[in-house]
């Protein structure tokens, strides 16, 4: 059994590790929010995200491989400072703020578990992540990346230990139901803004390249043509659907579990990830509650090394500084000090007071904000022969690029015009 799931994994890259990482103690709060307080009725938007998600990081990907530099270092070369700085600026601080949030709850499901205080977890896992990031060769790193991926798997147990009305879960996933309050639109822009999210964007680009360079086909990030082969581009397609498709499948059972839990027994608002857990409990069992809460910690292993990670490489290459994780420390000091002070700040974050579950949530809402001027650039360098010569999108990867652009710059300006129309 081992061996086949290690063939398996071994089959995998950059697109799994990045869909895997979607689902994120911000995606796990999100999605948990979005069963308690909704029920069933959003489970629709997991099958409607799934493609968009799906389009975009495959010309993430696409980019990556065909340029041998990341998302920021493409920009800088080919479009204008203000472009290149308010991009980084835009994804460092979202990014930034979801690590802190992550290590929230990742220390409170500690806590929650084995009893010893809050703070003591929110270091010891900082210290952690740090250190695997650091230290750790790319090779190595890759491998535990593609193992922690296996904690999502909690969120699919649970849903069959807990009983369900089968029925409504496939209508409610067919058929959308749509609302124009605050909460509900709110709720839509935290949902798409943790699926299609900036961080996944510049991470996945980036992979794609150290994945080059592993394997000898690019001397160094940002340097030289890259030798790849259009069986190279099919390789990545197949590694993002799956990644995509599996981290869409978490989504859909997490919302089915709280909303078949929490939403029947009328808890609809989740402040902290205990509160989520400890409400399992009573309802589903301690089966339910172990999973849950041990779900948080193990994907956040995975989540908070790909935030730090894809702040850094934006900010590495917007400032030419020598990046990635296959270098040492004392040959790239900018990248990996970059990774520290993102992480650092993360830690920060969780000394302000807002409680680290909802403080995901309103990340996410955060993420669904700025991911669509980001995506408007990737569609431009996508497009562009100069930069990708005969590998420039599809007619269907435009049109599914634009629409969802334009679904979530309408659902974001909505938000607004929802909140300044309340106050």
């Amino acid at each position: 059994m081992f061996k086949k799931l290690k063939k398996l994994l071994s089959l995998l890259g950059p697109g799994f590790i990045t869909g895997a990482s979607d689902d994120d103690p911000s995606g796990i709060a999100t999605y948990a929010q979005t069963g308690a307080q909704f029920g069933y009725s959003q489970l629709w938007t997991a099958p409607f995200s799934f493609p968009f998600m799906t389009v975009i990081q495959e010309m993430c990907g696409r980019v990556g491989i065909v340029t041998g530099k990341g998302l920021s270092g493409v920009i800088r070369k080919h479009y204008s400072r203000p472009i290149l700085f308010g991009t980084v600026a835009i994804l460092f601080t979202a990014n930034t703020i979801n690590i802190g949030a992550n290590l929230g709850a990742m220390a409170s499901s500690a806590e929650l578990i084995l009893g010893i205080p809050f703070f003591f977890w929110l270091l010891l896992i900082t210290a952690s992540t740090l250190i695997l990031e650091i230290f750790i060769s790319y090779k190595v790193y890759s491998k535990f990346l593609k193992y922690l991926t296996i904690s999502l798997l909690a969120y699919v147990a649970v849903v069959f230990v807990v009983k369900q009305d089968w029925i409504t879960v496939l209508t409610s996933t067919i058929i959308p139901r749509f609302s124009i309050s605050s909460a509900y639109i709110m709720n839509i822009v935290a949902i798409l803004g943790t699926t299609i999210s900036p961080y996944l964007f510049f991470w996945q680009e980036a992979e794609e390249v150290e994945e080059e360079v592993a394997a000898g086909k690019i001397v160094a990030m940002g340097r030289g043509v890259p030798k790849f082969s259009k069986q190279d581009i099919k390789t990545m397609r197949l590694d993002t659907v799956f990644g995509m498709f599996f981290s869409n499948l978490v989504m859909f059972f997490i919302i089915a579990t709280t909303a078949s839990t929490l939403h029947l027994k009328g808890i609809t608002n989740i402040e902290t990830a205990s509160q989520a857990a400890e409400a399992l409990r009573p309802l589903a069992g301690d089966l339910t509650f172990i999973l849950f809460s041990a779900g948080i910690i193990g994907i956040g292993f995975l989540a908070i090394p790909i935030l730090a990670g894809s702040a850094s490489y934006a900010v590495a290459e917007a400032f030419g500084w020598r990046e990635g994780l296959y270098r040492k420390l004392k040959q790239a000091h900018g990248f990996y000090g970059a990774i520290i002070l993102a992480t650092l700040i993360g830690l920060l974050v969780n000394f302000i007071g807002i409680p680290p579950f909802k403080m995901l949530y309103y990340t996410a809402v955060i993420n669904g904000i700025a991911a669509p001027p980001l995506m408007v650039i990737i569609l431009l360098i996508s497009n562009n022969k100069s930069i990708m010569g005969e590998h420039v999108n599809s007619g269907f990867s435009n049109f599914m690029g634009i629409i969802i652009t334009l679904v979530m710059s309408i659902v974001a300006l909505a938000l607004a015009l929802a909140f300044i129309k309340g106050f």
